[in-house]
């Protein structure tokens, strides 16, 4: 996973901090710090949460299929012996 600071050059970096230094005061910045921290930590706790419930209801549905072709599976060899047997 890539990570979005990588697609700023470093010189781009220095002067969007300088101006957040700027809007919020050097005071400021470390609370601005911590809530951007605590917002992406809930983002990502998000984005895992329906990751996860997509992967369980896709294994369900990934379960009945895997069945079903099993059943179809068998049903056409069964038919495929049957040829046979007549064809013998």
């Amino acid at each position: 996973m890539s990570h979005p600071l990588l697609f700023f050059s470093g010189g781009e970096i220095i002067i969007i901090v300088f101006f957040i230094l700027l809007l919020f005061g050097a005071d400021a910045l470390p609370g601005v710090a911590r809530t951007v921290g605590k917002l992406m930590s809930e983002f990502h706790k998000a984005t895992d949460d329906i990751k996860r419930e997509i992967t369980e209801q896709t294994s369900d549905l990934k379960s009945e299929l895997n069945n079903m072709k099993e059943k179809v599976e068998k049903k056409g060899g069964d038919f495929s012996r049957k040829i046979e047997d007549e064809l013998k």
